[in-house]
């Protein structure tokens, strides 16, 4: 986080150490693959509620993701209440209306015709909350005054991950959404004008009759995704 003051380095001991031997490393790591393997990305929902103290706490484990210069340039705005839900998902199929009639262009319509999406979101109303993550493209200090953010949008992203992986480990379902513009987020969220909605997350409890996409079960195999250079 940003200091005004001068803040000098001051080492201190490692305060948390997990440490495996190596089988326990791997046997840990295999683990972890096979149950992150299991998360999908459903636009199913049930309307069974969540209670607000899991999604405080998936977003709390989201605040420990490492930052440019720790500065932390995020903001998470957690969205339980109907009338906001149905707000943004009316503004989202405006702007999907347009998409898929063209605006998307012909490349982007084919390679989305696999994963079944279209203009109507349900899904932003039915999931028992929506997660607008807002990047920080710059600080202010409480006086007003403004400070730069480094590496904004990478920092964003690994926290985003941080929270994707956290509700998948509270049993949550998940959808990232990414419409274009989401300026109306900031007011619709009393948001300041130096932070940018980068994304919305729905999430909540699958449904029973959810499906996922069979295509989206295809993965790229380690090979492709992988090159190790050892000396």
């Amino acid at each position: 986080m940003y200091f005004k003051d001068k803040i000098s380095y001051q080492p201190m001991p490692l305060p948390d150490r997990v440490a495996l031997g190596d089988a326990e490393a791997l046997t840990s790591a295999e683990n972890f693959r096979d149950y992150m393997k299991k998360r999908h990305s459903v636009r199913d929902f049930s309307f069974d509620p969540v209670p607000e103290e899991v999604i405080a706490a998936c977003v709390a484990a989201a605040g420990t993701a490492p930052s440019g210069a720790n500065h932390q340039p995020w903001h998470f705005v957690a969205i339980s209440d109907p009338a906001m839900k149905a707000e943004i998902r009316t503004a989202a199929e405006k702007e999907e209306e347009s998409f898929y009639a063209g605006g998307a262009g012909d490349e982007w319509l084919k390679a989305l015709e696999p994963i079944g999406t279209g203009v109507s979101k349900p899904h932003l109303d039915i999931a028992p909350w929506l997660i607008v993550v807002f990047a920080q493209r710059y600080g202010v200090t409480r006086d007003g005054e403004r400070y730069k953010n480094y590496y904004v949008p990478e920092s964003v992203g690994i926290a985003t991950g941080f929270l994707i992986a956290a509700l998948h480990h509270a049993g949550l379902s998940t959808l990232t959404h990414t419409p274009n513009p989401m300026k109306f987020l900031n007011g619709l969220c009393d948001r300041p004008e130096s932070e940018k909605p980068v994304m919305i997350i729905a999430t909540g409890r699958a449904a029973e009759d959810a499906t996922v996409p069979a295509v989206a079960k295809i993965k790229k195999p380690l090979a492709e995704i992988l090159t190790v250079r050892k000396g």
